[in-house]
């Protein structure tokens, strides 16, 4: 098993809270980290038609199996969101730490329910498939960035030598026909895949919820609906744009971006790195999978994340700033593997509007040369 960024993090937490969560898309790996790092706790998989019974008809009884473990590992908890409650009075009986962990696949209503019924008792983490830095230490990282983007970052792809294109179709085709399904009930997925093409279509770009609409033939409420279903499985992020407006008038809407590129990939068509490579949203899927590579150093690290982009009216853009206390770090992203001056006119127009030094700014770019310019520095997206 590659090792997890979050493991040392979990490690700290089991010794200062009740209750750990540890949500993230499937098969992200939350399972193994947390069956590995918790080897003498009880598991329970909440999949189970049968545990799912028993904590909903007799959630006192289900819970007192593990009075005397080391503590239990209830596995997608979503499953069975009623425990929560029974949990919340267990701990306060006997608030032993690290005694119960909690793994979930769904985002946001997930989030919001074990936050609220246990404020206090438990430390929220987020797992999201393998990152650069991960891949690299094992070994395991692609040559090439259109490599990386074409075979994902999960964990399976890796471990087990799984077909990319085999593990994309079958995670898409259970996501839909199940996960969409507990969130949401939706008449037509035929529409519901439709729609996830048209984002994908979009992945790097602003998010235009009537354009969106007028192509996916869909009312702009049921649009906003879906795009929530996306996220709060794990699906897509949307990148907000930064609020510091330097006099002049910015874009308020977001960008769209997917976790894993894989997936988009594989909405995209795409069957190999040279489709990539070639493919018209090249720089998009490469922005993509850094910010989602960013995203993964915090949230890995127990952090909140802190990314952002800027744009205003009249076209100055820059893909990513990075908030870092006071500190804000301007990022490009360029999927060419092939260093040029003109890469830095974002940067440096950021920087001589936010009265910045330059030499702060960062370009991570395709290829593997690293310079540092009196422009700023150039990192290469396998140092990331």
């Amino acid at each position: 098993m590659i090792e997890r960024t979050l493991k040392s993090k979990l490690t700290l937490l089991k010794d200062q809270f009740p209750v750990i969560a540890i949500f993230g898309p499937r098969q992200s790996g939350k399972t193994t980290l947390a069956r590995t790092l918790f080897f003498h706790y009880r598991y329970v998989n909440m999949e189970s038609f049968e545990e799912q019974e028993f904590a909903k008809t007799d959630p006192k009884g289900f819970l007192e199996r593990f009075r005397d473990d080391k503590g239990v590992i209830l596995d997608e908890i979503q499953k069975a969101p009623k425990l929560l409650s029974y949990i919340q009075l267990e701990v306060d009986e006997s608030p032993k730490l690290g005694r119960f962990i909690l793994t979930g696949s769904q985002n946001i209503l997930l989030n919001q329910q074990v936050s609220q019924t246990l404020a206090g008792r438990v430390a929220l983490t987020t797992l999201l498939p393998l990152s650069i830095e991960e891949l690299r230490n094992a070994g395991s990282l692609p040559e090439t960035a259109a490599e990386a983007i074409f075979k994902g970052f999960y964990p399976r792809i890796y471990n087990d030598r799984v077909d990319p294109v085999i593990f994309a179709d079958s995670y898409m085709r259970t996501y839909i026909e199940r996960d969409v399904r507990d969130i949401k009930h939706i008449d037509s997925l035929s529409e519901f895949q439709k729609f996830m093409k048209l984002c994908a279509a979009r992945i790097g770009q602003l998010l235009n919820l009537s354009s969106l609409a007028t192509e996916s033939g869909l009312s702009l409420a049921t649009v906003k609906s879906w795009l929530s279903i996306l996220e709060a499985s794990y699906i897509i992020f949307l990148l907000q744009p930064h609020h510091v407006n330097f006099n002049k008038r910015l874009v308020k809407m977001p960008k769209l971006y997917f976790y894993d590129t894989s997936l988009a990939c594989n909405l995209l068509r795409l069957t190999s790195a040279d489709d990539v490579y070639d493919h018209y949203l090249r720089g998009g899927l490469f922005e993509s999978m850094i910010l989602s590579d960013l995203l993964k150093k915090r949230y890995h690290h127990g952090l909140p994340p802190n990314a952002y982009f800027w744009r205003d009216k009249i076209g100055n853009e820059v893909d990513c700033i990075l908030e870092e206390g006071s500190k804000m770090i301007p990022i490009e992203i360029k999927s060419s593997a092939t260093i040029n001056s003109a890469m830095f006119d974002g940067l440096l127009k950021w920087s001589e509007l936010a009265e910045a030094p330059p030499e702060q700014g960062v370009i991570i770019y395709g290829g593997i040369e690293e310079q540092q310019r009196k422009q700023g520095q150039i990192k290469s997206w396998q140092s990331l």
